[in-house]
């Protein structure tokens, strides 16, 4: 084994450890050490059932007991008095109360093996007699008025505390000042006798408070006879009282010495005798009294608590009077009992042929006598056999192991004693390691860990460590030796893992243990709970996840801590708690639960935690102490409140209800708001009122409850407040005008008798008002003129006078229908859907009402393309306001037109002008329904279609557009375009195409007024299979003949339905075009509006918006729309539509086969050239 250059420590056991500080192993023979007993003096009270003496100690042989009282052997005298159960082998015993008495004195114990004796101090047992005062006849005291005179007590002796009282038979105290009073000895002392004195039931009684005995003496007599001017000398000037000189009645003669031990209270007294009653002084002599001097007594006592000795010295008491003086000194000595200078002396292991030194400083006043013993004897100077005691010092030269013993020091002067066994071994003995071999040391990495190694020999071992027998991989600043002979290691890493031997060596021999270390992962917190603020009633939330060594797995675990106490979790399901998953929930939070909540994660080697603060937000408590107080009268009050607890969320605003018992009792109604930092609300009552006011407040979390409402509280009653408001003015008939108002409310009466006066007159024609008073909300003006201005006021009244002066309305009496037409109507075709329509407005005095707007009719007559077809389709558009023009929007083409126009007001329809004729103009087919490719060839593809539904027009023919595209790159590679000049034709075999490719093709419908949206598709041509050229020809014949068989069915379908559809007159169903989207979408807007109509409230611009109805006049849906004055549907198309397609910002949706696919996103433009062709959207 390598163990050079490893660290070393030598186990260095000094001369000077304690007995009980030794570590000998158990199986090492060991002098006896006494480790408890019982301290003296032990009092034995008379309540007491018995007295335990115990004496215990330690040893290898254990000890065996005996015990001396009265420095004599005591030997238990009887079995029955005392319990001594294998009384050598234990050391207590137990004495009965009965027979205590004869057991009082002095005992000691001796705890003995063969090695030694130890003793214990000496133990004193005293069984006190119970108290009680001689039996005996006590004279009458007789005294002398004006002379002293002392009731002596002689308390007897008890055990202590003793308190002595001086009470009459009637257990009256007996009165006390400074010229009576008690002295520290229980005698009553009168510094002189007045008659008052006499008395016959002076009683002493003393109180032993521990026993709970009271004593008590024989009643004394005191008769004072009075003073007489004979009794007194000549020089006696006083003729009432003599003048006496004071003397001391205690303490006697001139000087007294007071021995105290340091520590105890100093009570110094002077109690004086002498008429007048003499004054107290107190000094030191030479110095100034301490100032934790305290006077007693009315000054008759001086005390000084835990005395010191610079409290030495002489004291000084005063007694003067008038006539005199008397003083008396006080000799104060300060002593103490033994005790140790600084500690005990050590025992002592030491090796043969040493020499042991053994001091016994001890200190005391007066200075101590020192007695040596061995094993309980007196051990005496041997000069001869190296032994010397030289007074408090005992040295033993060259010891031999008969040096073995417990020797004992004793202290003793007059005030007490002290003892010390000290335990001197002499051995020598090959190393005993104490640790267990193989302890595992498991330690968090970064921690610090000591590894222990306690050996014990003679002489004292030397400690070294290895770590895998390396001594060289413990070196470092982190790897330190103890003085105990245990390696601590700093700052752990994973890499001290491993075993450290350690080795104990001496002259006696050698011995080696191993521990093992291991290093685990520290526990970690990584995902810990947050602060956070949960709203009572909802579930909160906290996380507590967790990173530990897995070898620790089995004591994991993850505890919660709320403000410092452990939160007991159960596993119920009525339980609102909930772990798991590395997460505390809390089900319907209260306000309980708001606090610190610590998450814990342990193993049996260390923790972490993280601490969260979980705010509960509450709705705010009911505000506290509602009162009531008036302001400038009974109707205006103030609301003051003692805001309740926010609940951590502040209070946002108070809300102040009020309740009143006569209209509509228990029903609360909103008051007043006020803000969250206001605690009162002034109020403005309604008269004749019983109220009820509460107060709830409101946070970001909800409204609280409210508060308790205070007494009732009413108000006086008076005149109203105000008038009616909301006068509306109408004339449902045109000679009569209806007035009604919104009445006050049944708490605004301010008083009995409400009623309003209605006043009206015609606006600028009377200066009189005609006066009506009516109690309902509601008045008829009747044969009025149609549609005349009248003015007109509401003014409310109760029993208590008017309301306020009211504000003047205006209105008009009832209306009549128009009776003038429009003049000069004219129109202008813009295109050939929208029309712009103007007139001459009718004059204001044919209107006889509001003017509402205009209402324009429309007949078309009949469609150029069937022009033998008569039709009688009629639209009204309305156009609200005051106008002159207006643009007529959604015109079929190329038909023929009949149109009117009339005004209208609430009433209803004036008459209609003159009929104006005009024809819009051919338009732009729609987009062709369906475009098909079929007989796809290597150079050619037919294209199949149908003709447009609505044509708008004569067909002339159809624009075709095909480009060539890069079917990877989406790129246009050529761009063409061909004008099919047949309108019947609905296939075409379009030639000149590149084998394998892809095309895109565009097809627009024509008229003379231009081209229509195109449709777009896509195909490719083929590339043919190298196959015998029968075989290609069976083949394509037969595909061909299939293929036109499709073409024919599906012509035969189109043609059908475009039948069906002419015949409806054009109306259909589908995608419009794109021109007509935005109106489809206001079309829309329109028909939501129809379903609520308000021909009043419309403000709509001159010429953008109508409405349509059919020909009975009823609103049309979707008729409203919205043109732009430069969107002319049907002027000039791009052609050149391959700009838009290669960027890629077109979208064709007729049948989903072209979606913006191709390269690039752009919005697309219309680029208008002269060829007539219509729109192409890319």
């Amino acid at each position: 084994m390598r163990l050079a250059g490893s660290l070393q420590l030598v186990l260095l056991l000094a001369l000077s450890t304690e007995a009980t500080s030794l570590n000998i192993p158990p199986d090492v023979e060991q002098l006896p050490t006494i480790i408890f007993h019982t301290t003296g003096p032990i009092i034995a009270l008379p309540y007491d059932n018995s007295v335990t003496i115990r004496c215990e100690a330690r040893g290898n042989p254990p000890p065996e007991y005996r015990w001396m009282k009265d420095d004599l052997d005591f030997i238990p005298p009887q079995p029955s008095t005392i319990r001594s159960d294998q009384f050598t082998t234990n050391g207590t015993f137990v004495l009965q109360n009965k027979s205590l008495a004869r057991f009082q004195g002095k005992y000691r114990c001796y705890a003995s093996n063969k090695l030694g004796t130890a003793m214990t101090e000496t133990i004193e047992l005293i069984v006190p007699s119970m108290p009680k005062f001689p039996k005996e006849t006590i004279e009458t005291i007789v005294v002398e008025e004006g002379k002293p005179f002392v009731l002596h007590c002689n308390p007897p002796e008890g055990v202590p505390p003793r308190k002595i009282h001086w009470m009459s038979i009637g257990l009256q105290h007996i009165d006390q000042d400074t010229r009576v009073s008690m002295g520290t000895d229980g005698s009553l002392y009168f510094s002189h006798a007045l008659q008052k004195d006499s008395r016959l039931d002076y009683c002493c009684f003393a109180d032993f408070l521990r026993i709970r005995t009271i004593v008590q003496k024989p009643a004394m007599a005191v008769e004072v006879k009075p003073w007489t001017p004979e009794y007194e000398s000549a020089e006696s000037s006083d003729a009432s009282h003599p003048v006496r000189t004071p003397s001391l009645l205690l303490p006697s003669g001139v000087q007294t010495e007071k021995v105290l031990l340091k520590g105890a209270e100093l009570q110094l007294e002077c109690i004086p005798g002498g008429y007048p009653t003499p004054e107290i002084e107190w000094m030191k002599m030479g110095e100034k009294l301490t100032a934790r001097a305290k006077f007693d007594n009315f000054g008759k006592l001086l005390t000084i608590a835990a005395i010191e000795e610079c409290d030495e010295g002489k004291y000084m008491c005063l007694a003067k009077n008038s006539a005199g003086q008397a003083v008396h000194y006080f000799d104060v000595i300060v002593e103490e009992p033994p005790k140790w200078l600084t500690v005990p002396p050590h025992s002592q292991l030491t090796v043969i042929g040493s020499d042991v030194h053994i001091k016994c400083s001890v200190s005391g006043k007066p200075q101590p006598d020192i007695t040596w013993r061995k094993n309980g004897q007196i051990f005496e100077d041997d000069p001869v056999n190296n032994k010397r005691v030289l007074d408090d010092s005992l040295v033993l030269h060259n010891a031999v192991p008969d040096d073995s013993g417990v020797y004992q020091c004793e202290a003793v002067n007059r005030h007490g004693v002290v003892l010390s066994n000290i335990n001197i071994m002499v051995m020598n003995m090959a190393p005993l390691i104490l640790t267990e071999d193989y302890r595992e040391y498991a330690v968090i990495r970064g921690e610090n860990v000591t590894m222990n190694c306690s050996a014990f020999g003679s002489p004292p071992p030397t400690i070294s460590w290895a770590k895998d027998e390396t001594p060289e991989t413990i070196e470092g600043e982190r790897f330190v030796a103890l003085q105990n002979g245990s390696l601590q290691i700093s700052s752990l890493e994973n890499k001290d893992s491993s075993e450290y031997l350690c080795v104990a060596d001496n002259s006696e021999g050698k011995s080696s243990i191993t521990a093992v270390l291991a290093v685990k992962d520290p526990t970690h917190i990584v995902n810990g709970p947050q602060d956070k603020q949960v709203i009572s009633g909802t579930t909160a939330q906290l996380t507590c996840q967790a990173e530990y060594d897995k070898s620790l797995e089995d004591s994991f675990e993850v505890l919660w801590i709320k403000d410092g106490e452990k939160m007991t979790l159960s596993t119920e399901e009525e339980s609102r708690y909930f772990v798991g998953d590395g997460m505390l929930q809390i089900m319907n939070v209260n306000l309980s639960d708001q606090g610190v909540y610590a998450c814990v994660a342990r193993t049996r080697l260390d923790q972490d935690n993280v601490t969260a603060l979980l705010t509960v937000l509450d709705v705010p408590d009911a505000p506290q102490n509602v009162e009531i107080n008036e302001l400038t009268n009974q109707r205006n009050i103030r609301l003051a409140w003692v805001p309740g607890s926010d609940h951590n969320s502040s209070v946002i605003e108070f809300i102040v209800e009020c309740e009143e018992s006569q209209w509509e009792p228990g029903k609360w109604k909103e008051l007043r708001k006020v803000p969250g930092n206001q605690a009162t609300a002034e109020l403005v009552l309604h008269g004749h009122l019983n109220y009820q006011f509460r107060v709830y407040a409101v946070n970001a979390v909800g409204p609280g409850p409210p508060s308790e409402p205070p007494v009732r509280y009413k108000t006086p009653p008076a005149a109203p407040d105000r008038n009616p408001e909301d006068i509306k003015i109408q004339g449902h008939l045109p000679n009569q005008m209806d007035i009604s108002w919104e009445p006050l409310l049944s708490v605004e009466h301010n008083g009995p008798g409400l009623e309003y006066k209605v006043s009206y007159r015609k606006l600028a024609v009377e200066d009189t008002w005609t006066e009506q008073l009516v109690k309902r909300n509601f008045f008829t003006v009747r044969n009025t003129s149609t549609f005349i201005p009248y003015e007109i006021k509401i003014q409310s009244r109760n029993s208590h006078g008017w309301g306020p002066e009211p504000r003047i309305a205006t209105g008009y009496s009832g209306e009549d229908v128009p009776t003038a037409a429009p003049r000069d109507v004219a129109v202008e075709v813009i295109n050939t859907t929208v029309l712009r329509v103007s007139w001459t407005p009718v004059p204001p005095a044919t209107l006889r009402g509001h003017l509402r707007g205009y209402h324009v009719h429309l007949l078309r007559k009949r469609s150029f393309l069937n022009p033998d077809k008569i039709l009688d389709e009629r639209h009204t558009l309305s156009f609200p306001g005051k106008r002159t023009h207006a643009i007529v929007p959604s015109l079929q083409a190329f038909s023929e037109y009949s149109l009117t126009v009339n005004v209208f007001n609430k009433k209803g329809n004036g008459p209609s002008s003159d009929p104006v004729t005009f024809n819009s103009p051919e338009g732009v087919p729609e987009q062709v329904p369906i475009l098909t490719t079929s007989n796809a060839l290597k150079d050619s593809i037919q294209l199949v279609w149908a003709p447009p539904l609505v044509a708008n027009g004569i067909l002339t023919g159809y624009l075709l557009q095909y480009h060539h595209i890069n079917e990877t790159t989406k790129e246009v590679l050529d761009s063409r375009e061909m004008n099919i000049t047949v309108p019947d034709t609905t296939h075409w075999q379009l030639g000149g195409l590149e084998e394998g490719s892809l095309y895109l093709f565009h097809l627009s419908a024509c008229t003379r007024a231009g081209c229509g949206p195109p449709l777009a598709q896509e195909s490719s041509t083929v590339t043919p299979a190298p196959v015998a050229v029968q075989q290609r020809n069976i083949s394509t014949k037969g595909w061909f003949i299939g293929t036109m068989c499709a073409v024919a069915l599906l012509t035969l379908v189109v043609l059908a339905l475009c039948f069906m559809w002419r015949k409806q007159g054009g109306k259909y169903a589908g995608t419009p075009p794109p021109g007509r989207q935005d109106m489809l979408a206001m079309d829309k807007v329109k028909e939501k509006e129809d379903l609520h109509p308000n021909e009043e409230s419309q403000a709509i611009n001159d010429d953008t918006f109508c409405e349509y109805s059919d020909s009975d006049e009823k609103p049309l849906r979707g008729s409203l729309c919205f043109l732009n004055g430069d969107d002319v549907v049907g002027d000039s198309v791009s052609r050149d539509c391959l700009v838009d397609y290669a960027d890629g910002g077109g979208e064709f949706s007729e049948d989903g086969s072209f979606i913006g696919e191709y390269s690039g996103h752009k919005q697309s433009n219309s680029v208008t050239e002269p060829n007539g062709f219509g729109p192409v959207t890319a």
